[in-house]
């Protein structure tokens, strides 16, 4: 963050299937002065998901690019596709005083807290493994191939808990919804 500015960077991420997507946006709605932070990504488009306001869609040939570039405050390489936060996004907006929320993978949280050591870092931990695991089946997003390739991450990404500012269970939406709220409130103060 540069001196002139005064926005804030809140991050959550976790394993996949923890419920972060759901908290962040319901942590957006409760504060009107929180702007999500788009990400960008080679992976497909889902049908209910806009360019632009849920991800910006790039063609690999793009990303790499970018990546060449210098363009991203992180990247990662996840089940086969590419994932980035665009550095001029995020240094716009804070330039301008505006606060940002992230919601990223593990890796990608830990790459943005490297580059802006004052943004907050919450972990979403599942109750448990076979909790999440039932999860992400009932999403019926994943074919049995990604399922196993999302299971076989989140070790590693339950280990990288301990380097987080904050760590909320989501056993409870609503409960774990609130812890975070109260979390977001002392950081944008």
């Amino acid at each position: 963050m540069t001196p002139q500015s005064s926005g804030r960077i809140v991050v959550v991420a976790a394993p996949s299937g923890s419920g972060k997507t759901s908290i962040a946006k319901e942590i957006l709605r409760r504060h009107p002065s929180l702007r999500f932070s788009v990400s960008a990504t080679t992976r497909p488009k889902r049908p209910a998901e806009t360019h632009g306001r849920d991800y910006f869609f790039l063609e690999r040939a793009e990303f790499e690019k970018r990546i060449a570039a210098g363009a991203f405050v992180e990247w990662e390489t996840i089940y086969g596709n590419l994932y980035g936060t665009l550095r001029s996004e995020v240094d716009a907006a804070l330039a301008q005083g505006m606060h940002l929320m992230f919601d990223v993978d593990v890796k990608g949280a830990l790459s943005i807290k490297r580059a802006y050591p004052e943004a907050c870092l919450i972990f979403i931990r599942p109750p448990s493994v076979e909790v999440l695991e039932q999860r992400l089946r009932a999403r019926l997003t994943e074919d049995a191939e990604t399922l196993r390739q999302r299971m076989a991450r989140v070790p590693m990404e339950l280990e990288q808990a301990a380097l987080f500012d904050h760590v909320v269970v989501n056993d409870v939406l609503d409960t774990a919804t609130d812890e975070v709220d109260a979390i977001v409130k002392y950081h944008l103060q």
